[in-house]
């Protein structure tokens, strides 16, 4: 849920798709498919990210309307991060790797999705609805440092992921833990769990699918 990608909005290389952002030799739109949410999705991502290759944010802008990209370190508040004036943030919940309360740690170690809310109780997946996530972008260090430089995130619900399979980067790419998964699988796998339909994380697994292959197969990352 965490790795680098590059700024939403910057215009692409030269030589990579105006559309996915990516070398031409793994572009992906053939296969991307636009998928209608509910919730939105937001990223929040950290301005020094540099994994404009494997970063997977700009598949999740491509493929879901309402997914956007925010830029920046700090946000004075969910509303500022949103750019609206009031916000019920109970509706908004943030997906990011942080400690579980002890009184969920069990649950939490058994359960694919869990939300809880800020003092540490389990909340219905389902009721009440949300109408977005947060996910935090970057570098493990740089997830951790919007993660503590954006202190109103404690305050909003929190979705817990204990992914069900490891990351699809495989040698691509060394995850620091198991539930480090890229941005674009702990969206795939959390989306579901919140009412989404099944489908939708089946097709952006395996547009990621496709893209790592194409990777691998231009000699574009070891």
């Amino acid at each position: 849920m965490a790795e680098p990608t590059p700024p939403a909005g910057t215009d692409a290389a030269p030589e990579d798709c105006p559309s996915c952002r990516k070398p031409v030799a793994a572009c992906i739109c053939d296969r991307a498919e636009t998928l209608p949410t509910k919730l939105r999705v937001i990223v929040l991502q950290h301005p020094q990210e540099n994994d404009a290759l494997l970063g997977t944010a700009p598949l999740l802008t491509l493929m879901l309307p309402k997914a956007e990209v925010r830029v920046g370190l700090s946000w004075p508040s969910l509303a500022g991060a949103l750019g609206v004036t009031s916000i019920d943030r109970s509706r908004w919940a943030v997906l990011a790797v942080a400690k579980v309360p002890e009184a969920l740690a069990e649950r939490a170690a058994r359960e694919a999705v869990l939300l809880y809310d800020p003092n540490g109780r389990a909340r219905k997946l389902s009721s009440p609805g949300l109408d977005g996530i947060l996910v935090l972008d970057g570098s493990w260090s740089q997830a951790k440092t919007l993660w503590w430089r954006n202190p109103w995130l404690l305050k909003l619900p929190r979705l817990h992921l204990n992914p069900v399979e490891p990351s699809m980067y495989g040698r691509l790419r060394k995850e620091p833990r198991r539930e480090a998964v890229s941005t674009l699988e702990a969206v795939a796998d959390v989306l579901p769990a919140l009412g989404e339909p099944p489908a939708t994380r089946t097709v952006l697994r395996r547009v990621l699918r496709t893209f790592l292959q194409r990777v691998r197969d231009a000699g574009l990352a070891g």
